[in-house]
């Protein structure tokens, strides 16, 4: 199995970030290898604003295309959001985001996101072939991230955690 973690400092609130990444039926239309994302069921939680999530995410790379489902759940009081995977290419999956408050230049409101993901594929050679490509495709994610806050909040948005 492969781990990944990382943090990166970004000048956004953690509640803007959070709101970010949550929107997971945005993907398809800023997230590189997201192809198409289809939500299966919402649902509340009974942790006040919280949310449980079933998608189904196709990614393509090249002649690859794959499918999953993953259980996503939102917790925007943490602010968290976990991913769990039910169906698919893998044999295993699983990731974490956390949004965490975080100080910038001159004291500015900035979030600290802390990343974190575990997977093995089925297949050893999608395995190989993606492994060994996932630490690129991250750094692309979270740069797609980012650029679709300044999309969403401004270029130079420093927002109260609201």
């Amino acid at each position: 199995m492969q781990t990944f973690h990382d943090q990166k400092i970004l000048a956004f609130s953690p509640r803007q970030m959070f709101d970010v990444v949550s929107k997971v039926e945005d993907y398809p239309q800023f997230l590189p290898l997201c192809d198409e994302l289809t939500i299966r069921s919402r649902e509340a939680t009974g942790a006040g604003a919280g949310e449980v999530i079933i998608a189904d995410m196709s990614v393509g790379y090249g002649p690859v295309r794959e499918t999953f489902t993953s259980k996503v759940t939102l917790e925007p009081g943490e602010p968290k959001i976990l991913v769990e995977y039910l169906d698919g290419p893998f044999r295993h999956l699983e990731n974490r985001w956390l949004f965490n408050q975080a100080a910038g230049p001159g004291g500015a409101d900035h979030c600290e996101i802390d990343f974190y993901i575990a997977f093995e594929f089925r297949s050893p050679m999608l395995q190989m072939l993606m492994g060994g490509m996932f630490e690129t495709a991250y750094r692309k994610f979270v740069s797609a991230f980012e650029a679709r806050a300044r999309t969403v909040y401004g270029a130079a948005a420093q927002r109260d955690n609201v």
